[in-house]
Formats: C-alpha cells, sequence, structure tokens
C-alpha cells in the first residue's frame, strides 16, 4: 500500500516538474517576442494604461529604463518591464476612421478659443525620425 502511494506522489511530482518546465519555457519565448517587437517607434501599452512611443529600450538589460514617448516632447522613463504589450496599428486604424469621419476639416471647434485648430498623429516612422532629428542636435 505504501508502495502505492510514493508510486503515486512520485508521478505527481514529475507531472508538476513538467508542467511548470512548460510554462517556464511559455514566459520565455513570450518575453523574447515582445523584446523582438520593442524597437524605436513601436506604439505600446504600458502597465498604468498609458500608451507612447518607444524611444529607447535594451532588450538584453531589463534593469535598464525604457524610454517613452507619450505625447510630441514629453518623454518619460519606465520600467522596462512596464511595457505591458506592443500595439498592433490596425487597433487605432479603426479609430482614426472614425474620428476622420466626425471632423474631417482642420477648423476649431465651435466656442473654442485656445487656437488650435487640429492636432497631426505622427505614424511611427514620423516619430522616429524626428526623435533621430532631435538627438542629432
Amino acid at each position: 500500500m505504501s508502495l502505492m502511494l510514493f508510486g503515486l506522489l512520485a508521478v505527481m511530482l514529475v507531472f508538476m516538474f513538467m508542467n511548470t518546465r512548460k510554462r517556464q519555457r511559455q514566459m520565455k519565448a513570450q518575453q523574447e517576442e515582445k523584446a523582438a517587437k520593442t524597437v524605436p517607434g513601436a506604439k505600446v501599452l504600458l502597465q498604468g494604461g498609458l500608451y507612447g512611443t518607444v524611444v529607447s529600450y535594451d532588450p538584453v538589460d531589463l534593469n535598464k529604463p525604457a524610454q517613452v514617448e507619450l505625447a510630441p516632447g514629453v518623454v518619460i522613463e519606465v520600467h522596462s518591464q512596464s511595457i505591458l504589450r506592443v500595439v498592433d496599428p490596425s487597433e487605432f486604424e479603426d479609430a482614426d476612421d472614425d474620428a476622420a469621419d466626425v471632423d474631417a476639416d482642420t477648423t476649431p471647434a465651435q466656442g473654442a478659443d485656445d487656437g488650435i485648430e487640429s492636432i497631426t498623429v505622427e505614424t511611427p516612422e514620423e516619430t522616429k525620425a524626428r526623435l533621430e532629428r532631435n538627438n542629432d542636435n
């Protein structure tokens, strides 16, 4: 009887070990995929719910802070592991299409006295080029 219990315990331990190793491999593959996608100019979602554009990121040294641009000229340093995921550009295409349908012209809204005529959204390539120009200066 006790031999059968030890056998059952051994089978459970082997199963737990194999399951843990499988999960570790999956997590490592996900981290490597995220690190490969996280390049300067990529739009990312931070764990705090903020969207931004990557300025610099070191996939080898995760203790080194990443720089993320939240708005033109507003660059923050965040822990590199606070980047939740790289955002697929198709997520924003639907929102941009809806916004373009609502307000197609560049005139200010009625009653707006702040002088802002329009807000332009940069593509990742334009953002990367602008950041490189700023770094050269």
